[in-house]
């Protein structure tokens, strides 16, 4: 148990029985009348985003939420199978929980799993990735001025939208939450 006081952006909370975390929190408090919380919350499971108002100092119950280092081995054909980097210990993790992080997961990469009570809430993929083109059409002399882009396959086969100037065989860094391209790799 905690109070609306001690939340924390990230914090992991039980309400009637969901898993809620908190993406942002305000502690408000007006001249007049009592002092109040207002967070945007985000379904663990389903990631539906909802604002919701506490009175200040309320108790809520928080989830405990073990947090992970997982390497992801290959896909078996229907789960994601992970190992554990500390006991290599094996988890598998089903094409729903995975969510889009399966358009950016490459054998041996990092990857932090969630989970509350043997159950696995969430994959977390860092913030960018850097990945090879595997197809795009090929660039121009002179296409670097415009801010123009064309479309471009990464290995694990997710397509993205990248400069003209970027050829195929490239290495390229990829923000993961968006899937937009950031920059070209050097070397």
């Amino acid at each position: 148990m905690a109070t609306t006081n001690d939340l924390k952006n990230g914090m992991v909370l039980n309400i009637d029985g969901q898993l809620w975390s908190v993406v942002e929190f305000q502690h408000v408090k007006p001249g007049k009348g009592p002092a109040f919380v207002r967070t945007k919350l985000k379904n663990v499971e389903s990631n539906k985003t909802v604002d919701k108002t506490f009175n200040a100092g309320t108790k809520v119950e928080t989830a405990t939420v073990d947090r992970r280092s997982y390497q992801y081995l290959y896909n078996d054909g229907t789960n994601f199978v992970f190992m554990d980097t500390s006991t290599y210990e094996q988890l598998e993790v089903t094409p729903e929980i995975v969510g889009d992080a399966a358009n950016f997961l490459l054998e041996n990469n990092e990857a932090i799993i969630a989970t509350n009570e043997g159950r696995v809430l969430f994959v977390e993929l860092p913030a960018s990735v850097e990945m090879v083109i595997t197809f795009t059409e090929p660039g121009l002399a002179g296409d670097s001025a415009t801010g123009r882009t064309k479309p471009a396959t990464l290995e694990t086969g997710h397509e993205i939208q990248v400069p003209l100037f970027i050829n195929q065989g490239e290495k390229v860094k990829v923000d993961t939450r968006d899937s937009s391209y950031l920059s070209r790799v050097k070397g």
